[in-house]
């Protein structure tokens, strides 16, 4: 399943975030694949795509990174995946 993950973090934790991240990378636990990140100019804030079998890898790379910044993460469908739905939908409602 894809994941929308973004993050936001606060002026003064901009200088321990860089730390980490030349240090680690920002890579995620093995059990979640990156399929693309970027990083907002000028702000402590960005979003990544993951995909992972279940949630418990995403949990533990938010809690890598929980005590620098805040995140939300939602599901994420492509569009060929949203159009199947749609299209299951429609169906089903005929």
């Amino acid at each position: 399943m894809k994941f929308i993950v973004q993050w936001k973090g606060e002026p003064a934790m901009q200088q321990p975030a860089i730390e980490r991240f030349m240090k680690t990378g920002g890579r995620p636990p093995d059990n979640v694949t990156m399929l693309g990140r970027w990083h907002a100019i000028g702000e402590l804030s960005g979003v990544a795509i993951v995909e992972a079998t279940d949630t418990s890898g995403l949990a533990e790379w938010v809690l890598q990174w929980g005590d620098l910044f805040a995140f939300t993460s939602a599901p994420a469908l492509t569009d060929e995946e949203l159009g199947a739905a749609l299209a299951a939908n429609q169906a089903a409602s005929r």
